[in-house]
């Protein structure tokens, strides 16, 4: 899927190689379970299921054996299944030690030092009824986060609480899809942006993987995104004094290869990529 890299990232002495993966969660109760939603306390956040959490850490344990390079920061949407999936994918890549009979991070030690977590707005669900239906959104249009409840379900040690997120609130409920994807490809380049030294994993939604590629290959429609599937994007970064500039992401992901499939389309510009985000 990747180019070769250079040892360290780097170049030469001003230029370094920046790398962002854009992942989607793990598998969500309610396309297992669809009559979850009708006794749930809060049907619009559904949980992982438990597959969903094995195939998180598988992917966590594939990411850090063949991406050939570290990850150096996650940044997560505050629904629950993404944050479920961070804590999995974070747990295989920070594992001190972990055999191919371990399915998912229990019980697994891990070294917090290796990367740092935090939970960003703009990496969110789109906020409108094409995702979340008409019976499931909050009535009061309140989604009832708890950032503090939701960092404590991240691995210990990880989150880094002195970041502050580029999106400081949700988007406003019934934001058009045309809107959501237009914040996927900002928030993308923004934290890409505000940390150009580091490469960056984003845990996000079936549109937001799926932005992550069609933004960056022009006329490429994206009609598929499995569950933990994933995008690799790679920016030249050069650093000159205190500044930096940046070329344009190139997308090394192939068709199929991590679960993203997409053909030569100019896509809808009404209706989400996928049925389930």
């Amino acid at each position: 899927m990747d180019a070769p890299l250079p040892e360290n990232n780097t170049i030469n002495d001003a230029t370094h190689l920046q790398n962002v993966v854009v992942m989607r969660h793990g598998d969500r109760i309610d396309s297992i379970e669809p009559l979850w939603v009708t006794t749930a306390a809060r049907p619009w956040d559904p949980p992982l299921v438990e597959d969903g959490r094995i195939r998180a850490f598988g992917t966590g344990r594939k990411l850090k054996t063949d991406l050939g390079f570290p990850i150096h920061r996650v940044f997560v949407s505050p629904f629950l299944r993404c944050i479920q999936t961070a804590s999995e994918v974070v747990s295989a890549l920070c594992a001190v030690e972990d055999g191919p009979d371990v399915l998912s991070s229990h019980g697994v030690a891990i070294d917090p030092s290796k990367l740092k977590v935090s939970i960003e707005y703009g990496l969110c669900e789109m906020l409108n009824r094409e995702t979340i239906g008409r019976d499931c959104a909050p009535k009061d249009g309140n989604f009832g986060f708890n950032i503090s409840e939701l960092e404590a379900m991240l691995p210990a040690g990880t989150v880094d609480h002195a970041v502050k997120p580029v999106f400081k609130q949700l988007p406003q409920w019934e934001e058009t899809v045309m809107g959501a994807r237009t914040r996927y490809e900002q928030i993308i380049k923004a934290l890409a942006d505000k940390y150009p030294s580091e490469n960056l994993l984003l845990v996000t939604h079936g549109e937001g993987v799926g932005v992550s590629v069609s933004a960056f290959l022009k006329d490429i429609s994206v009609y598929e995104v499995e569950f933990c599937a994933y995008s690799l994007l790679r920016r030249s970064v050069v650093h000159e004094n205190k500044s930096f500039t940046a070329r344009e992401f190139e997308v090394l992901t192939h068709y199929g290869q991590t679960g993203i499939s997409y053909c030569s389309a100019i896509p809808s510009t009404s209706s989400p990529m996928y049925d389930a985000m």
